[in-house]
């Protein structure tokens, strides 16, 4: 059963629906004894990644989403959140996967926020992407994208530079994109990440 992390970052409401249109099994997480009733948590968020930390650390429940050994899908603004450091704000993040949230440059050909479906081109077939094509469109919204690294970059697109789509570093996942927008594709991914 999943564990919706509740900070006040975002409507939840396209999540939950999906999650409804699948059967899967999910309540919410709002204080750090509610951790135990669940096997996995999502991490959502929508805005701005500065002041969701702000909100997330508010909760008090930061010590324990670092400590979580479950697995835990970050989804748009909650994948940058377990990031180290995001641009938008100049805000220090969890710091759970060492990398960078950084400002798309916008140019007359690249508009500023990457808005719509683009490509993403997966390393591995495993875990996140299982049973969905290498070459499938998700769903984007966002102007703040995670730095590619080799180390942790699950998934690419590119939208002027080359970025993470999808990272993870040990049970900690994340995707920028918004699976529950993205049809087809998208649900395979949220019942890969319950199958995990």
């Amino acid at each position: 059963m999943i564990g919706i992390i509740q900070y006040g970052a975002g409507n939840i409401f396209s999540l939950t629906a999906a999650l409804d249109r699948l059967g899967i099994e999910y309540g919410m997480i709002a204080q750090e004894s509610d951790f135990e009733q669940y096997d996995r948590y999502i991490i959502p968020g929508v805005g701005h990644a500065g002041a969701a930390m702000l909100k997330l650390a508010s909760t008090g429940l930061v010590p324990a989403i670092r400590q979580l050994t479950k697995p835990v899908l970050g989804i748009c603004v909650g994948m940058q959140l377990i990031t180290a450091f995001s641009e938008e704000g100049n805000a220090d993040l969890l710091n759970i996967v060492p990398v960078k949230t950084l400002r798309f440059k916008e140019a007359e050909s690249l508009k500023v926020p990457h808005t719509g479906w683009n490509q993403v081109h997966p390393k591995e077939t495993e875990d996140l992407f299982k049973n969905i094509a290498a070459d499938a469109y998700f769903y984007f919204v966002h102007s703040y994208f995670i730095e590619h690294n080799n180390l942790y970059t699950l998934a690419s697109t590119q939208y002027g530079v080359q970025f993470s789509a999808a990272i993870r570093k040990d049970n900690f996942f994340g995707v920028q994109f918004h699976p529950e927008k993205s049809g087809t594709a998208g649900e395979t991914l949220l019942k890969n990440f319950v199958n995990l």
